[in-house]
């Protein structure tokens, strides 16, 4: 049974929206849960049933005939479009087809090579729990070059990447091979159509709108939810807040510290964004310790847009 983290979550541990009215202040501060971790099983190969002894009257087996050993697959190739659905995407392997560029699709390959399946001297399977835990880390970790911008710009964007290797029936033809590709969320479990070219395509201002970070309501309220900025909206994820100091085995420092680590700067930022700096909003999410333990080492600060 292999593992797969979900490639597709948010930030939405805890989120505090403060407004700053000439008035007064007053703050609203919420949980928001994340969606149950996706996992993929496949079943372990059955043993060959034991043929018995054979009597000293039997006549010898013939030789069995020589088999050639498969030719290589050779890994996808990038700069593909396919055209799939968010099951699709968090799926551990894909069987869809190749799309041409210029028609719909919501998922261009952007990386892609060989498996090392190969362990001091042992044959490790392709969905191994070692060999998918070293393509779920390459994969994020070559998305930010590929669409450019740094990576606050990943951070503030809905794009993000998903991964595929290929199925057991394939790997026993030969195939070994991981593959990339880039999404965009257009919402909860629904991908966007995506625009080309994607390359570089967060180093753009047109690319930040089409694919920044944004919600239809409040952060908070029953009718917030994530969207594309290219989408209606009326709030927008604007500044990151470093909380892990680029410690990838720093302790989880406490919700009262991350909470504490965003409120300057998003005040700052909502300050900023307002016509009045006497009268603005702001908010902020920061990750619980189960999302620092998968790696969220960040917060976001929100403000009205």
């Amino acid at each position: 049974m292999a593992g797969r983290q979900p490639p597709l979550g948010v930030l939405g541990a805890h989120l505090v929206v403060t407004r700053l009215p000439r008035t007064g202040a007053a703050t609203l501060a919420v949980a928001v849960a994340l969606g149950p971790a996706l996992v993929a099983c496949s079943a372990d190969e059955p043993s060959p049933a034991d043929a018995g002894p054979v009597s000293a009257s039997s006549a010898p087996p013939a030789s069995p005939a020589p088999v050639e050993p498969p030719d290589p697959v050779e890994p996808p190739p990038t700069a593909t479009c396919y055209r799939l659905s968010y099951d699709d995407a968090v799926a551990p392997t894909s069987s869809a087809p190749a799309v041409r560029c210029a028609s719909p699709h919501t998922a261009v390959t952007f990386d892609a090579g060989p498996l090392d399946t190969v362990v001091d001297g042992h044959l490790l399977a392709v969905d191994s729990e070692r060999v998918q835990a070293e393509v779920a880390e390459r994969c994020p970790a070559a998305l930010g070059d590929f669409v450019g911008g740094g990576p606050d710009a990943l951070r503030l964007s809905m794009l993000r990447s998903v991964w595929f290797t290929p199925s057991l029936e394939e790997a026993d033809r030969g195939a070994s091979w991981y593959r990339c590709d880039v999404v965009a969320l257009a919402g909860a479990e629904q991908l966007a159509d995506l625009t080309p070219p994607m390359r570089g395509v967060l180093g753009t201002e047109a690319g930040r709108e089409r694919y920044g970070m944004c919600g239809t309501a409040e952060p908070g309220t029953p009718d917030f939810s994530r969207v594309l900025c290219s989408a209606e909206h009326t709030w927008r994820a604007v500044q990151v807040v470093d909380l892990g100091a680029g410690q990838g085995d720093a302790a989880y420092p406490g919700e009262d510290a991350a909470r504490a680590r965003g409120q300057e700067p998003c005040e700052a930022a909502g300050r900023q964004a307002a016509e009045d700096p006497l009268d603005f909003s702001w908010g902020y999410e920061w990750p619980d310790a189960d999302q620092w333990a998968a790696g969220q080492r960040h917060g976001l600060c929100w403000v009205p847009d």
